[in-house]
């Protein structure tokens, strides 16, 4: 796992921006709420997560726009129904020791080796 993670060096640029967006989708409770449902039962139609999450049809769209955006969630069309599921991967490496290193004063030199 670790050998995936960037080998940062002193004075080596960071691009952000990539996480920009993973930590506003995560910077809301319905949001998180959706993926700990998600996290909960798994790959769900979009009408069944509508009733969990107690939430209007227009106003969960956007906050599942959101979180497909930043990859925190996959989405599957089958037929005329949507079914969600979160997406561990990209969870797994935003809770990694990845952005501890970015941000670590004293990481040690195979933090992201």
């Amino acid at each position: 796992m670790f050998k995936e993670l960037p080998v940062l060096t002193s004075g080596e640029a960071v691009d952000f921006t990539k996480y920009e967006a993973k930590f506003k989708a995560l910077a809301d409770a319905k949001r998180l709420q959706i993926m700990y449902e998600l996290t909960q039962k798994g790959n769900v139609c979009v009408c069944d997560l509508q009733e969990i999450v107690e939430m209007p049809q227009s106003k969960l769209s956007y906050h599942l726009k959101i979180l497909l955006e930043a990859g925190l969630i996959a989405r599957e069309t089958r037929g005329t129904w949507s079914y969600y599921e979160l997406n561990h991967e990209e969870v797994n490496r935003l809770l990694s020791p990845e952005l501890c290193c970015i941000f670590r004063h004293d990481a040690p030199s195979d933090c992201c080796s």
